[in-house]
């Protein structure tokens, strides 16, 4: 009896593994189903919103000329445009990363896209102005009104709004990012050592060396920080895209920043750990991270790495604190205790931490007292309005600390505007920036 029970039970159990199998073989295929419906259905609706893009842009050259010739060439170039960002977009390859082909890619689709876009908001505003009016008209018995013309004015408004972003973004593009600006920033410390009273800091930071494309501009800019022959150079990370041989053509360039007094210290930025590529192995990707690492030896900056050093000048000391990348949407390896071990909060020290929001969250608090911080990071997104009585960048909405000073308690943290560029290939109003800081005693006068 117990025998001829077998073969009921095994075949009980068969059919509950092939209801399993079947039911698991279902939701995948459901999941893959629903996973390329919205994929696709993203695509449909980013070109829907290209499309109506394009018309409105389209409608208002057509308002205001009615050149066949003009309205053909614009067509024609603008169907160029988007062919060519397209297929850009659709060959990009994460085992490559970023090249100069994918920097020229997402610089066209700004510069085009953008003021269209501002095209499309003033007239798409129009548009329901002239359909509400329309609609009051039909309501009051004039049906035969209710599609008013499109007003010329307005489109010209339009245009000229949009030739804003247009001419900003490709002088950007051609001059911007390599705009040089040196900012000079004095700070006074009451715990400051005599000694280094007056101590001049030249601050770089995000060199991103893989988007370079002008030797003579890259040269210039080395120059000006030799100019300054300050006492300290300190780099606060990001040296490349990606891969370390990003910098190969660029060692001799950067290798002749001058050594000054107290020497030349850098850190690691996110970008340096190979993390925006796929690679073909662990091992491959670990190798590039060591060849980054050796990449500032061999412009003769001493990497720190969650360490530290001192300075020595007439028997007083200062410690420049030296932290992996540490940011609050980015890698977290920085370790503040394990840099500034062996030092007090008496000490006076200089932290560098390449994302800001590691000051936010963690430094400006921090029980061992960091005097000062310099970070880098945003780029102050490359973008942006700074003149007396305004700075704004869209950046702001993701990090409190941007770009500039800003102090908490008497702990300050300088974030240095990037000195190149990385993604759009240009600058808009937030430059290309050499910072010199100039660190002094203050005198207490009570």
């Amino acid at each position: 009896m117990s025998f001829g029970g077998l073969p009921t039970c095994r075949h009980s159990l068969l059919s509950h593994l092939l209801k399993i199998t079947l039911w698991r073989a279902a939701t995948t295929v459901r999941l893959v189903f629903l996973t390329n419906y919205y994929f696709m259905l993203r695509w449909v609706l980013l070109f829907l919103f290209v499309v109506i893009a394009e018309l409105y842009a389209y409608q208002a050259f057509k308002t205001i000329t009615k050149s066949h010739w003009f309205l053909a060439g614009y067509i024609t170039v603008s169907v160029f445009v988007d062919i060519f960002v397209i297929y850009q977009f659709t060959q990009f390859d994460r085992s490559v990363g970023q090249t100069k082909l994918t920097l020229l890619t997402l610089g066209l689709l700004l510069v085009t896209f953008l003021p269209k876009l501002v095209v499309t908001l003033v007239l798409f505003t129009e548009d329901v102005v002239r359909i509400m009016i329309g609609i009051g008209r039909w309501t009051s018995g004039t049906p035969q009104d209710f599609f008013i013309e499109r007003r010329k004015f307005v489109s010209a408004i339009a245009l000229g709004i949009a030739a804003v972003p247009f001419f900003s973004l490709a002088y950007g593009m051609i001059r911007g990012k390599y705009d040089f600006r040196v900012i000079k920033q004095p700070l006074e410390f009451d715990d400051l050592p005599d000694a280094f009273d007056g101590l001049t800091i030249t601050h770089i930071s995000d060199i991103h060396s893989g988007s370079f494309d002008n030797r003579e501009k890259i040269r210039y800019a080395i120059d000006l920080i030799n100019s300054q022959q300050s006492d300290l150079v300190l780099f606060t990370g990001d040296i490349v895209n990606s891969k370390a041989s990003e910098m190969h053509p660029w060692i001799d360039v950067f290798k002749e920043i001058h050594a000054p007094r107290f020497g030349k210290y850098s850190i690691l930025g996110n970008h340096d750990y190979g993390e925006y590529l796929k690679w073909p192995s662990e091992n491959h990707k670990r190798e590039n991270f060591e060849a980054i690492k050796d990449l500032h030896r061999q412009i003769d900056f001493k990497l720190l790495m969650n360490e530290h050093v001192v300075l020595e000048s007439n028997g007083q000391k200062i410690a420049v604190v030296g932290v992996e990348n540490w940011g609050h949407n980015f890698k977290k390896v920085g370790d503040l205790d394990k840099a500034a071990q062996g030092l007090t909060a008496d000490d006076f020290k200089i932290l560098l931490s390449h994302d800001p929001s590691h000051w936010e969250y963690q430094v400006k608090d921090h029980s061992s007292h960091f005097q000062l911080t310099l970070s880098g990071h945003t780029h102050g997104m490359q973008f942006g309005i700074e003149v007396p009585g305004l700075k704004w960048s869209p950046v702001q909405y993701v990090y409190k600390q941007w770009a500039g000073l800003y102090e908490n308690l008497g702990r300050y943290i300088y974030v240095n505007r990037g000195f190149g560029f990385h993604a759009y290939p240009g600058r808009v109003g937030i430059w290309p920036e050499i910072t010199v800081l100039e660190l002094k005693k203050r005198v207490n006068n009570a």
